[in-house]
Parts: C-alpha cells; structure tokens; sequence
C-alpha cells in the first residue's frame, strides 16, 4: 500500500483524537459494531446521510483511516477546499462518482483502504433512511471488497437541513455485518441494492432504539424553532 506522508498521518491522526473527544463530550456518541469493520484489508463502507455531521461521525467511529468522498463543488470553496485536500478526499460529480471519481476509488479499495459512500445521495428530509441509488453497485462488483452496512441516528436531530446551525442531542453509530465479496457476486445489482438497503435499515433501526432509550436523550432540552 502506498504511505502518506508523515504530516498528513499525523494531520489526520490528530483530527480523529479531536473529533472523538468532542463527540463523546457534545452528542454522548456510542458505537457498536465496529468489530465488523475489517482490521485490514480494502472496504467500503455504506451508511444512511442524515447531517453535515456524517462524515465525520463515521470517521472517528473507525479505528482505521477513512476516505472520503466530497461533490467536486465543494472544492471551490478555498478554506473547505485545504480541509478536504489535506484529508485526501475524492472529488465525484454532483449526480455520481463519475469516470474519475470512480477510478480513484477502485484504486484506493484495490491498495487495501476504507472507502465511505452515502448511497441516499443526499441528507434525509425527515430522518429516515431513503431509497439506495445503484450507482454503487458496479463500484461494489468490481472491487470485491466487504461492503460494510453503518447507520447514524441522531445527526437528523442535531442538524437537519432544514436548520442552519446544529444543537445538542444523543448520536448512536451502528456498523453491521458486512456482505462478503463471494456472496455480492452471487446478486445482481438490484438484489445488491435491496440487500444493502435492508441492512442500513437493520442498523438504524437498532441505532434508533438505543438512542430513544436513553436517559441522556429523554432529558435533553428540543431545540429551538
């Protein structure tokens, strides 16, 4: 596997301590599940997008590095442009991952990194996980990498779209049981995205009983209108 350089391991290294500690302190953040994450090896992992806050929730959720994704717009932006360039994140096109996007990522799955999709395409309106765009099927086909099922809930309260600053509440984190590359080959891409699709939910809906459950969560203050 190629290495970065020493100030981007420590760069990010340093980002992932921070985030965790800020986590745990603002949104109470539990995880579960992270022993389906493989120890090594290339994966791609697949999780509902329900705030801002996602990538980042999944990130320190991860003992290992996470590549991200990030919309080629997003580049334009000079301060976030440095951000994400120095976390090495992949630029795709607004509708997909396009034919680089799509390149780059193989590449990383191939040299034995994780790789973070949001299949949604984009934050959930209502909190809900929506229907899966099949565009990651081919990517999942052609790399023969575990696909690793994750869900957030929680982030939705915290920041929905609808709101332009985010407030407090409880964040759950669900990784689930990962589809083995043998068993994607046997399922064509419908099947896949159904099959994919069912485990999120799975995930979320245990991310959402636990947090509705909690104390911490049934004693918060609702946020303001």
């Amino acid at each position: 596997m190629a290495q970065r350089s020493l100030p981007k391991r420590l760069w990010y290294g340093f980002l992932h301590i921070v985030c965790r500690l800020l986590g745990v302190v603002a949104y109470g953040i539990r995880v579960r599940g992270r022993h389906h994450v493989p120890a090594s090896g290339g994966a791609l992992l697949l999780s509902n997008h329900q705030s801002h806050y996602d990538p980042v929730l999944i990130g320190l959720a991860c003992d290992r590095r996470l590549n991200y994704v990030a919309r080629s717009t997003l580049f334009r932006f000079g301060p976030f442009r440095w951000l994400i360039h120095s976390l090495d994140a992949i630029p795709i096109e607004r509708e997909g991952l396009g034919l680089a996007g799509l390149k780059e990522t193989l590449r990383r799955l191939k040299r034995g990194e994780l790789v973070l999709l949001f299949p949604e395409g984009t934050r959930t309106r209502d909190g809900r996980v929506g229907t899966l765009k099949p565009g990651f099927s081919a990517l999942a086909h052609r790399a023969q990498v575990p696909l690793v099922p994750v869900a957030i809930d929680g982030a939705f309260e915290a920041w929905p779209r609808t709101r332009p600053w985010p407030w407090v509440a409880r964040i759950e984190i669900q990784f689930g049981e990962p589809l083995l590359p043998q068993q994607a080959l046997g399922l064509n891409d419908r099947e896949l995205v159904a099959e994919m699709e069912r485990r999120i939910r799975a995930c979320h809906a245990a991310a959402q009983c636990r947090r509705r459950s909690s104390p911490w969560e049934r004693s918060r203050m609702p946020p303001p209108a």
